[in-house]
């Protein structure tokens, strides 16, 4: 605002003093009263990405762009409106000019600051959801007696239920042992992509390698060379796994 009313006094000598002051003030003031549209835009069609197809792409676009359309007809409105106002008020008449051109003209310059405060929001809410997401683990802590076993997640193939303990399956063959109940591993796991399929087993997702049907709803969980039961009991692991495998 600042800068372009010193740049009008400088190219226009002849310009009341106030004048360049007035404009850019209520410029800046109107478009202050109407940022909620970009901002609700952006909340509504997020930026797209091209692998989200041509449909989200042209849906995003065609959104934006009469969202923009409004927002520089507000801004205008609101605006001139001001202007006429604080002219009256001073005993002069303000004259905007040719409504088509001098919207085409404003457009052009409201068309940039919407793009900017779509980007500028969407870039807030992205850290800010960012820091709200908590960091997916990389290992997990397996106490098999007196020993620790740090085992990366990618190497736990499933967990069972053995009485008082639970039985790890890791990739390279071994099977600690911990003294802990299946629903409390679950607890932990859950959030790492590992699913209840039993009463007595809990598998990684991201390590099956087929679903075999057995009949009567139940089915089979292949993990490489392991296969694990899914009960028909458990209707909402087998949409978790079969939308894991989808995205596979």
């Amino acid at each position: 605002m600042v800068v372009n009313a010193l740049t009008e006094l400088t190219d226009s000598p002849s310009l009341r003093l106030w004048a360049p002051w007035v404009w850019e003030a209520t410029s800046a003031l109107a478009l202050a009263l109407v940022v909620w549209l970009p901002w609700l835009a952006g909340r509504i069609a997020p930026p797209a990405r091209l692998n989200d197809g041509w449909g989200a792409c042209t849906r995003f676009f065609a959104l934006h762009l009469a969202t923009a359309v409004f927002y520089s007809l507000l801004h205008v409105l609101v605006m001139g409106a001001m202007r006429h106002g604080v002219y009256a008020a001073l005993g002069e008449v303000y004259d905007y000019g040719p409504p088509v051109e001098r919207f085409i003209y404003e457009f052009r310059k409201d068309l940039l600051s919407y793009g900017l405060f779509v980007g500028v929001f969407w870039a807030v809410r992205s850290l800010r959801e960012a820091r709200e997401t908590p960091l997916r683990p990389v290992s997990f802590d397996i106490r098999d007696g007196a020993r620790l076993i740090r085992a990366p997640l990618d190497d736990i193939l499933a967990a069972t239920s053995a009485g008082n303990y639970v039985e790890f399956v890791l990739a390279d063959g071994r099977r600690p042992l911990m003294r802990a109940t299946l629903a409390a591993v679950e607890a932990e796991l859950e959030r790492c992509g590992f699913v209840r399929t039993h009463r007595g087993w809990l598998v990684n997702a991201a390590r099956m390698s087929g679903l075999r049907p057995e009949g009567s709803g139940d089915w089979t969980v292949e993990l490489g060379s392991l296969e694990a039961p899914l009960s028909r009991r458990y209707p909402e692991a087998l949409e978790r796994l079969r939308a894991e495998r989808s995205g596979a």
